[in-house]
């Protein structure tokens, strides 16, 4: 099988004024990308990578960027993968996000991007076309109440769209893998091979960092914050995981090992 390499990068990046948003429409299959549903201290039944938990209030900007993946669809399967940057959900119950999402739909492959301000339900960006391949990056911001969410893909045009989330908890910052929810079910994972963040230098000379309580720094500099998360199923079989983190703490990789 060939082997399927994603590069996510991440800097931190303060939006000053946004741009306006580009059309989008509710998503055609209504999955939703949820906060981490725990199983255990660094285990969860949903989410695979890193997130830096911090105090209430203390995270406000978070970007990164990875290549879209192609996932392998079995025959007449039916699963998902989606590759996100965003604030909150580790620790809370708000998530302000955005990715893209690659779906098989019994054997065929196609892939979205989307924003979600949970709980509110995700959002296809219809202005936006996903191929595997593509070079793709999220900036996530929070101001005065306000939450500003870009995303560009290539040379396509950026979307930009402003949203409110009530109680946000701003304690959380990430990058993540993770198999969506529909209809309250968490759906099976696809197959995406290996997932690199922050290894491709050459593409955008970035690294995973991100600002807490105004001080900014590689996930990896912030010590007992960082919260290393193995995606497993309810019998405890590792869906997907991620490496440790690099010296410098800007780079790890998350591996798929099982759909369900």
């Amino acid at each position: 099988m060939k082997r399927i390499v994603v590069s996510f990068l991440f800097t931190v990046i303060l939006l000053t004024s946004a741009a306006p948003a580009a059309f989008a429409t509710s998503m055609a299959t209504p999955s939703v990308f949820n906060p981490r549903i725990g199983e255990g201290n660094n285990s969860s039944l949903n989410w695979s990578g890193y997130a830096i938990a911090g105090s209430q209030g203390s995270i406000t900007t978070v970007s990164g960027s990875w290549i879209v993946p192609s996932v392998t669809c079995g025959k007449g399967s039916t699963t998902y993968a989606a590759f996100w940057a965003g604030i909150d959900g580790f620790n809370s119950n708000t998530v302000e996000q955005a990715g893209t999402l690659g779906q098989c739909s019994h054997g065929a492959a196609s892939y979205t991007a989307w924003y979600e301000f949970y709980p509110a339900g995700s959002v296809t960006i219809a202005s936006v076309t996903v191929t595997p391949g593509d070079l793709v990056s999220v900036t996530v911001s929070y101001n005065s109440g306000i939450f500003t969410v870009t995303l560009i893909d290539g040379n396509q045009a950026p979307f930009t769209t402003t949203g409110s989330v009530a109680n946000a908890a701003l304690s959380s910052a990430e990058c993540i893998a993770e198999r969506p929810s529909i209809g309250g079910s968490i759906t099976n994972l696809a197959n995406f091979g290996t997932a690199e963040f922050g290894q491709d230098y050459t593409i955008i000379p970035s690294t995973c960092s991100a600002t807490v309580g105004g001080v900014t720094g590689t996930f990896g500099t912030f010590g007992p914050a960082l919260q290393e998360i193995t995606m497993v199923n309810r019998h405890g079989r590792i869906l997907a995981q991620p490496s440790g983190i690099s010296t410098d703490g800007s780079s790890f990789t998350v591996t798929w090992h099982a759909s369900n």
